[in-house]
């Protein structure tokens, strides 16, 4: 399970991160999941910085991004992962509760990877997690660490 790498789950309703939690391990995905609670502490993950500084190097297979966080949204944690060449590959998916047109158009123009409503429904949201969660960490083939690229990439 060592090559697995781990999934991101930035959220500060602990209420979500339990049935995340609860909907990621019925789909049995043998992913670690690492949880941030504010947009700072996830960018601290993702350049291993502060508490991270000796995290694994590996990128997370997927970072679930909520939009409305304290400290730093979701939205300036996309653009800041997005706009650097080190980090933009990281596949994002902004899993929030907005269905404001503004907050759609501007994930994607910052290069989201999906943009999810969270279902109101129980059985909805966790279907919808789990489904999240197998098509990025399972399904889909993410791409080799940094330090494997070619130095033209």
């Amino acid at each position: 399970m060592a090559d697995l790498k781990p999934i991101l789950l930035v959220e500060d309703s602990p209420n979500d991160v339990e049935l995340t939690l609860a909907a990621l391990e019925q789909s049995q995905l043998a992913n670690e999941i690492v949880i941030c609670r504010d947009g700072a502490e996830a960018l601290d993950y993702l350049y291993r910085r502060g508490a991270f500084e000796g995290r694994d190097v590996r990128d997370p297979a997927v970072v679930l991004l909520d939009l409305k966080l304290p400290k730093v949204d979701g939205l300036e944690v996309l653009a800041a992962v997005k706009g650097d060449p080190q980090t933009r590959s990281i596949p994002i998916v902004m899993l929030t509760s907005s269905r404001e047109e503004a907050d759609l158009v501007r994930s994607y123009q910052l290069g989201v990877n999906a943009f999810v409503v969270k279902p109101v429904g129980f059985k909805a949201f966790f279907e919808a997690i789990q489904d999240l969660g197998v098509f990025w960490a399972v399904l889909n083939e993410p791409p080799p660490h940094r330090a494997d690229w070619p130095s033209n990439a």
